[in-house]
């Protein structure tokens, strides 16, 4: 493989800068331009020059040996100080070292997946950690790179092996006595892989919404203080807000951290009939929005009724509170009142739904899994039929085999990768 080198930390001026330099040439490289290659995993104070023997900067230079470090090449790493200039003049030098060229965008763990230091599954959690906003989808992100999903899925991998091992059996000795009845065993242990499943993908809904954020839609007539409660709960004028019913014509989002979950909040047209047709396209937007939002707050003015029919958890409120006087559940984004309220019972909310939450983050690990969990089904159901099945139901067993293995990446992983990586930088 070709050696190469980026920056591995962000652009722009720093504190320290990381030059990451991976591949077969890379102690070479270092040799050239430290004079030296210290021993892998200390760190020494070098002196950088160019090929003419001048002085680039003084850096800390680390070295990993073959299979000891993060893509399991050799790999050097020199820590710079953090100037455009000087990070640009090492960059510079490397690319006129023969052999080495600049990675391309998420090549290093590309190369960490391709040596089997990482898992598919692991290099996503990887991607995930580092677009991390908020504490769960630090948390969720760190469990899957840290092989939480992958060790899952050996588990089961190793179940299925069994019970294909003991099927198989049957089938070679099809003419003769078995001693024992393998087929409580096998139904046994494709039973605990099956709920194991069930439970992951009914989770798996909620994990992909911390990954990707909950949505919650704020609903009401026009005019009824919506866009002021958004501007409130944001912290800035983010909606347009006047006295004029009707203002808010398309859907405004703002993105927070509530309760360490990202949230997206919505700001919705007011329901309301009208003959307007921009408005009513806003309207029937607003509604398509609140449908497929994972929570909605309705905003009602005294004696009056939601404009839609609440779900469960959703929350309902007393709009204006500034002109209700002291009433129970009621809001005002005008002067603020209830709003830390709002803030605590959205948060209690969806808090307790990411208590379910599984570890696959994906739509692809979704996907996986509900493959695999329809093949042990119909796995199940010929076992039911006795050994003259046995065969057909161990082909099952092993479209449930590929299918977890799609999920880690022993099969099919061309098909994502590229994907996958193009949301990594240079220096990942």
């Amino acid at each position: 493989m070709d050696t190469v080198y980026a920056l591995a930390t962000a652009q722009g001026k720093a504190g320290v800068a990381v030059v990451r330099v991976s591949g077969p040439r890379a102690f070479d490289a270092c040799l050239r331009i430290c004079g030296d290659v210290p021993e892998p995993r200390n760190s020494v104070l070098r002196v950088l020059r160019d090929g003419q023997g001048a002085q680039l900067d003084q850096a800390l230079v680390l070295t990993f040996a073959e299979k000891q470090s993060f893509t399991g090449e050799e790999t050097v790493e020199f820590h710079l100080h953090g100037s455009v200039a000087v990070v640009a003049a090492v960059l510079d030098v490397l690319g006129g070292i023969d052999g080495l060229r600049l990675a391309e965008p998420g090549e290093f763990t590309r190369r960490a997946l391709e040596n089997g230091r990482l898992d598919l599954a692991r290099v996503e959690g990887l991607a995930d950690l580092i677009d991390a906003e908020t504490e769960a989808q630090r948390k969720q992100a760190l469990r899957v790179f840290s092989g939480a999903l992958g060790g899952k899925c050996e588990a089961w991998r190793g179940l299925l092996l069994r019970a294909v091992a003991l099927l198989e059996a049957t089938i070679d000795f099809a003419d003769e006595e078995v001693p024992v009845d393998v087929s409580f065993e096998v139904t046994a242990l494709v039973r605990e892989v099956t709920e194991a499943l069930e439970r992951e993908i009914a989770g798996s809904w909620v994990g992909e919404r911390i990954r990707s954020g909950f949505e919650v839609a704020i609903i009401g007539a026009p005019n009824v203080g919506k866009s002021t409660l958004l501007n409130s709960l944001a912290g800035r004028e983010a909606a347009i807000t006047s006295e004029y019913a009707g203002t808010t014509r398309d859907v405004i989002e703002v993105r927070m951290d509530l309760a360490g979950l990202p949230v997206t909040l919505l700001d919705t047209a007011g329901l309301r009939e009208t003959v307007d047709a921009v408005e009513s396209i806003g309207i029937a937007r607003a509604r398509a929005r609140a449908d497929a939002a994972d929570l909605r707050v309705f905003l009602v003015e005294a004696g009056e009724k939601p404009e839609m029919d609440p779900r469960e958890d959703d929350i309902i409120l007393w709009a204006k509170a500034d002109l209700l006087g002291r009433v129970e559940n009621a809001i005002s984004g005008k002067t603020g009142a209830g709003v830390s309220e709002l803030v605590a019972r959205i948060g209690q909310v969806l808090s307790k739904r990411v208590a379910g939450a599984g570890i696959a983050t994906r739509a692809r690990h979704r996907q996986a899994m509900e493959r695999g969990l329809g093949a042990l089904q119909a796995a199940l159901e010929l076992l039911s039929y006795g050994e003259a099945s046995a065969e057909v139901a161990a082909e099952e067993l092993r479209v449930a085999i590929r299918a977890l293995d799609s999920l880690v990446g022993r099969i099919d992983v061309e098909m994502v990768l590229d994907e996958i990586f193009a949301s990594f930088c240079l220096g990942k």
